[in-house]
């Protein structure tokens, strides 16, 4: 983040810029949306929309995950969640779901308190598998070391290495740290590694192998980390950086292409329009998703910084419902909020500005001020 202002004369701070701050500007060219290719290419897997459904349990259950591969995205379970604390975890949804504003948070700390079951863990991924379904799940860079040869064994077609803030150079006196470079290079599947909110952090999580990079810290709606711990990502200037990284990757490896992945804040089809204008391939979505009628949470979301047994760093918020997944993704939309037909809204923005796939388009000229 290169501009720099002077909050004080002890201090500077860097300019950054969110999903609301700018807008796309069209082309002189147009092109017929039927046209418009939104396809990705990630790693192995050919997926019909640039869509992962983030690993929160209030947006991917293993029916939702299966869903969502069948309409072209990818479903990534949370391998730490309820579905691998209880074979049945319907009533906890149900309290979760219940529960008062006041009580939420204990309700969940309570909930999560039950321990991770390995041979759980093993059971989801073999109902994704036996669905057809792509198989993608996602562990903490704590419980990594703990499990990661559980999903090994189990077989996963996508890794997911995702918290607030990953770094390739943890430090711990408590327990050794997880070496992302040593671990991707032995796990013989596509790793995404993030979050990550600068250049140079980017920059050293690509140098570990890995085939994606999360962009942001994810949960933007049900994160309190501004109010908890002072932490926060000016979205659309985090992709930037990070897809600057991706280049400078590019030309020190001689063409290893990164893919980065917008993770935080895309709560409606004009924020995904948006994060892939600023340089992302794809975007993984909670919000978006726990709208669906389909979404675990019973019009509720939370993430994992919510159920933290001493610092919960999040909360339990009430999305509401949007319709079905096929219509949170591929509409029809009956209304002009943006919560439906995020492929459809996607495709008219490339259509408007003349670019006819997902690459061209994080070409496309964006504007800042336009809601200031």
């Amino acid at each position: 983040m290169a501009n720099e202002i002077e909050i004080g004369r002890g201090k500077r701070a860097t300019a950054g810029y969110s999903f609301d701050d700018i807008a796309v500007v069209p082309s002189r060219r147009t092109r017929d949306a039927a046209d418009v290719s939104v396809t990705w290419q990630l790693d192995a897997n050919y997926l019909e929309v640039p869509i992962l459904g983030a690993p929160m349990d209030s947006v991917t259950s293993p029916s939702t995950a299966i869903e969502l591969s069948r309409l072209g995205g990818i479903g990534v379970l949370d391998l730490e969640g309820l579905w691998t604390r209880y074979e049945d975890p319907t009533p906890q949804f149900e309290e979760i779901a219940a529960a008062s504003e006041e009580e939420a948070t204990g309700v969940l700390q309570r909930a999560y308190a039950e321990p991770i079951k390995p041979e759980l863990i093993t059971q989801r991924l073999r109902e994704l598998r036996e669905a057809d379904a792509i198989v993608a799940g996602a562990l903490s860079p704590q419980r990594t070391s703990q499990y990661w040869d559980v999903v090994a064994d189990a077989g996963v077609d996508l890794f997911v290495i995702r918290g607030t803030t990953v770094s390739a150079e943890h430090v711990s006196s408590n327990a050794e740290p997880l070496n992302l470079k040593r671990f991707i290079y032995d796990l013989d599947v596509p790793v995404i590694v993030g979050g990550v909110a600068s250049y140079t952090a980017a920059l050293h999580l690509m140098r570990t192998g890995a085939a994606g990079v999360l962009a942001g810290f994810g949960g933007g709606a049900t994160s309190a980390n501004r109010r908890t711990v002072g932490v926060a990502v000016p979205m659309a200037t985090t992709v930037a950086e990070v897809a600057a990284a991706r280049r400078e990757y590019m030309d020190e490896t001689g063409g290893r292409y990164v893919h980065v992945i917008a993770d935080g804040q895309i709560s409606t089809s004009g924020d995904l329009v948006k994060a892939i204008a600023c340089g992302a391939d794809g975007v993984m979505l909670g919000t978006a998703l726990a709208r669906a009628e389909e979404a675990p949470g019973r019009g509720y979301h939370w993430g994992a910084e919510a159920r933290h047994a001493t610092l919960p760093r999040g909360e339990r918020v009430a999305v509401g419902s949007a319709g079905s997944l096929e219509t949170v993704i591929n509409g029809p939309a009956s209304d002009a909020s943006g919560r439906t037909n995020l492929v459809g809204a996607l495709k008219r923005a490339m259509a408007m500005t003349g670019y006819s796939d997902v690459k061209e388009f994080q070409r496309v000229s964006v504007s800042v001020g336009a809601n200031r």
